[in-house]
């Protein structure tokens, strides 16, 4: 059997283990996290490495062989290196950085144009994991152009350097491996978005039942207390209307003592009501969705609230209630839309932009509560001509 149709199998079947660790399991529409080693199924694709690592095994020269080993070996590394990387960001929501992945490809690169000496042409089957990770990180239209270089690669090189054979069939392969690269890009893509869109409907239900809790406590407890607290100050005004009596004094003293317990405990009631129906991001963000939608404007809303610190999680959500409360009542817009940011929340759009009544009451409060929590309310201009709303850190 020939090299090149050893590449050819091995290319088709680099990714394909892929599928196997970010699917999610037959058998249910539940969206599990994939499994802390779910990577190995992929790295073990690195096995189609093996043909080069012969190839530079046979060569008569010790340090050429010796190079040609440990720059296989370092090129295997490098590719579960970057897609364990990958894959640990792309789960957490995250792209990678383009700076680390053309170090990536340019380290990748050079270990095989060190292999070459001793692999000849068999070091190009590298080509086809290089171009994975263009695929799976990388813009489409940047990652057509590392593919297009790939593959003049591999048809240029052979054919002006001495004693290498034509590889033209791995071009079909790298192809076939850079689709299903992209394919399985997607695909975990979509399943990182099931998987944050998940945990946003679990505390969005959350804080719902809070808010239902809160409202039960306050209503049932809060009526029963407050008949409790007019009883006893009608019951403490009518024993002081009696005569002065030692028996009575005594019941003086119980029932305004049980009156005082039943105002600190309505006093509690409503606080802790008060405190417990606070609003939500995610919470908010679904409203916001909904009421965008309801008065026919297109809703460009953030999918995660991971990157929001838990701190100003509650002043961005009021934020984006007033924002869109704003945007839906005042601003004619047929578009909004909401970024987030570990420092700033903005809210747009594309409407009539600031008036004359810009700086209500609702954003005078919104601006007092920005600055108790440290951070500071902006008002202009949108990009999109609409009005802007924008709170960030003092």
């Amino acid at each position: 059997m020939t090299t090149t149709e050893h590449h050819g199998p091995g290319a088709r079947s680099v990714l394909t283990a892929a599928l196997d660790a970010t699917l999610p399991d037959d058998g249910g529409p539940v969206v599990r996290q994939p499994g802390r080693f779910g990577w190995v199924f992929s790295c073990i694709w690195l096995v189609y490495l093996w043909y080069p690592l012969v190839a530079v095994w046979d060569d008569p020269y010790p340090f050429w062989r010796v190079l040609g080993v440990v720059s296989t070996l370092a090129f295997a590394g490098v590719f579960a290196w970057f897609f364990i990387t990958w894959r640990a960001m792309r789960l957490a929501g995250g792209p990678l950085s383009y700076g680390r992945v053309f170090r990536a490809l340019s380290a990748g690169v050079v270990l095989l144009a060190l292999a070459a000496p001793a692999a000849h042409e068999d070091v190009l089957a590298g080509t086809v994991y290089l171009a994975v990770i263009a695929m799976m990180s990388l813009p489409v239209q940047r990652a057509l152009v590392v593919v297009g270089l790939l593959a003049a690669a591999i048809l240029v090189l052979p054919r002006v350097l001495p004693h290498w054979v034509h590889q033209d069939e791995l071009v079909f392969s790298m192809l076939l491996g850079s689709f299903a690269a992209f394919g399985v890009g997607q695909v975990i893509a979509r399943n990182s978005e099931l998987l944050r869109a998940r945990e946003q409907l679990v505390e969005l239900a959350v804080a719902k039942e809070r808010a239902r809790l809160a409202r039960d406590v306050h209503d049932i407890l809060g009526h029963s207390l407050t008949v409790i607290t007019v009883k006893t100050e009608l019951a403490g005004r009518l024993l002081e209307a009696l005569g002065p009596d030692p028996r009575l004094d005594r019941v003086r003293a119980e029932v305004g003592d049980v009156e005082a317990l039943a105002r600190v405990a309505l006093a509690d009631v409503r606080a802790t009501a008060a405190g417990t129906r606070t609003v939500s991001l995610p919470g908010e963000l679904a409203e916001a969705r909904q009421a965008l939608e309801s008065a026919g404007i297109t809703a460009d809303l953030p999918i995660a609230t991971d990157e929001v610190p838990a701190a100003a999680r509650e002043l961005f959500a009021w934020v984006v209630r007033e924002g869109v409360t704003n945007v839906v009542r005042h601003s004619g817009a047929r578009w909004c839309g909401v970024r987030l940011s570990a420092t700033c929340v903005e809210v747009c759009d594309d409407g009539r932009g600031p008036g004359p009544s810009t700086g209500g009451s609702g954003l005078a409060g919104l601006g007092e509560r920005a600055e108790s929590a440290g951070y500071r309310l902006e008002t202009g201009t949108s990009p999109e001509g609409g009005f802007l709303l924008r709170v960030r850190v003092a």
